[in-house]
């Protein structure tokens, strides 16, 4: 069979659905599609984008396949928004990573914990890395500070530069005047959309998801890997203010912020990647693209294993193997951040982006 085009896909299941409107109350992608008459390019990368892949719509729409019309939204909009990513991406040489994102996501997984090791192994020599190191600054008699915050700043300017330029390419094409983005209402709105994933209810009743039936499990789970994320990032944070304001060097005390919110949002982490996980081996394939599921399984296992190994570096900390989980956590923790604006971390900027045009253009 010829390929089929993703655009000219995406235009004729957008037609029929406009001409039907029996779904309009799923989600955000309806309501805006009524906005149109017919649907260009940027339309379709903005409605694509917009689209949580709930699947609601794919279970009760009466042209869906084995029907002649063939019409499967979930299945168009997730190779859309991967095609979107590639055209987008920033630099440009980058793109085809995201066809190949868990071959790719894997070797640079595996190249960070090496390179880290190797480079921990050299300057600090076997001795120091697998000997028992207690109290403050522990960590720095194997891996010193002055090599770890350059390396961070590196890694985090390199991350924030190329999502924001992606946002802004994303924002450009599909219309959108620069001067909205600082819109304070509609961007209320998006935050409190994203925050809340409202567009993964269903309208209501959950996503049919991981099959037909209705549930919630796939809202709660993705609000576990969100909030412990965020947790996670907060707990760098706070520990950043110790070091800098109080003086306080790492390891902290088990009952100090930074260890009670780290901890908290690993193990939220850890339940909400492995549920997912869960979740996807026993979903419906038909609605989906086998195109992305090595980007989204190469994700879920690299939040997973920096997860887990940070959580054994904290109980581990006082013990010889201090030093073994210590280089693989940072290794695993390197190629998070090298990797995020190009694997399936980019679909969270693109979606508040689509969000909150919907906010502009219903006018809420």
């Amino acid at each position: 069979m010829p390929e089929i085009n993703t655009l000219a896909e995406a235009e004729r299941v957008m037609t029929f659905c406009n001409a039907c409107r029996y779904c309009e109350g799923f989600c955000a992608v309806f309501p805006a599609m009524e906005l149109r008459r017919t649907f260009a390019e940027a339309d379709l990368n903005y409605l694509a984008n917009l689209c949580h892949n709930c699947r609601d719509c794919y279970y009760a729409c009466q042209y869906a396949p084995p029907h002649e019309f063939a019409l499967n939204i979930p299945k168009t909009f997730t190779e859309l928004r991967l095609e979107t990513y590639q055209k987008l991406c920033w630099p440009r040489s980058m793109a085809g990573v995201y066809r190949s994102n868990g071959l790719v996501v894997s070797w640079i997984t595996i190249i960070s914990v090496l390179i880290v090791s190797l480079l921990t192994l050299l300057f600090s020599g076997p001795a120091k890395v697998f000997s028992t190191h207690l109290g403050e600054k522990a960590f720095y008699t194997l891996i010193p500070y002055a090599a770890i915050v350059p390396l961070a700043l590196i890694l985090v300017g390199l991350m924030i530069t190329g999502s924001l330029i992606m946002a802004y390419n994303f924002w450009h094409v599909t219309g959108g005047k620069l001067a909205q983005i600082a819109n304070l209402q509609a961007n209320r709105t998006a935050l409190m959309d994203a925050l809340r994933l409202k567009y993964l209810t269903g309208g209501g009743y959950g996503c049919n998801y991981p099959g037909e039936q209705f549930s919630m499990a796939r809202r709660w789970l993705h609000h576990f890997v969100f909030y412990g994320l965020m947790l996670c990032f907060v707990s760098t944070a706070v520990a950043a203010i110790y070091e800098h304001f109080f003086h306080h060097s790492a390891p902290y005390p088990f009952l100090s912020w930074p260890v009670i919110l780290g901890t908290t949002g690993g193990v939220a982490l850890l339940i909400g990647t492995s549920g997912l996980f869960y979740l996807k081996l026993r979903m419906d394939t038909i609605p989906s693209s086998s195109h992305v599921m090595g980007m989204d399984v190469s994700f879920l296992a690299l939040l997973f294993l920096t997860s887990l190994t940070g959580l054994l570096l904290m109980m581990f900390r006082e013990t010889s193997a201090m030093g073994t989980l210590l280089m693989v956590h940072l290794g695993f923790v390197v190629a998070f951040f090298i990797t995020m604006p190009y694997g399936k971390f980019i679909h969270a900027i693109y979606r508040y982006a689509s969000l909150l045009k919907n906010a502009i253009e219903q006018k809420i």
